[in-house]
């Protein structure tokens, strides 16, 4: 929006632990070219990390009773983006409709959908027509 209130949000502090994963992170990031480095911008959000939990697993406490809980297997990133959210125009129709998906997908003899934190690739394999690789959809970096 024109009149929207720029925010500049200052980070807030991590432990060891957790500015090591987002250091991490942010190279990995940089590396597969999700994000680029800016010296300068009217919109800052702080990163925060939050544990991914993984299984249960059950701890006798000093009661000796059995208590659940989940194991922390890794962390992930999250952004606060709910200012800059504010401030974005909507878009009303942010999602292809399911009848429109079902119908580019009918017929195909094969389908891959895989969605990753580093790669998201949508490939449609209609292999009974002749010349197939030219009807091949996908939205995949070009830096592999």
């Amino acid at each position: 929006e024109e009149n929207a209130k720029n925010s500049v949000e200052s980070q807030r502090r991590l432990n060891p632990i957790m500015k090591e994963v987002v250091k991490k992170e942010i190279i990995k990031w940089l590396d597969v070219g999700i994000i680029y480095p800016i010296s300068d911008s009217v919109w800052v959000s702080h990163v925060q990390c939050v544990p991914k939990k993984g299984g249960r697993t059950v701890v006798a406490n000093e009661k000796n009773e059995l208590i659940p809980t989940r194991a922390v297997t890794g962390w992930r990133i999250c952004m606060d983006y709910r200012k800059l959210n504010k401030a974005t125009r909507k878009d009303h129709f942010p999602l292809p409709f399911i009848d429109q998906m079902l119908d580019r997908l009918a017929g195909k003899e094969f389908y891959c959908f895989c969605n990753s934190g580093t790669l998201v690739t949508d490939v449609v394999y209609d292999v009974s027509t002749p010349g197939y690789e030219q009807n091949i959809e996908t939205n995949v970096p070009t830096s592999y």
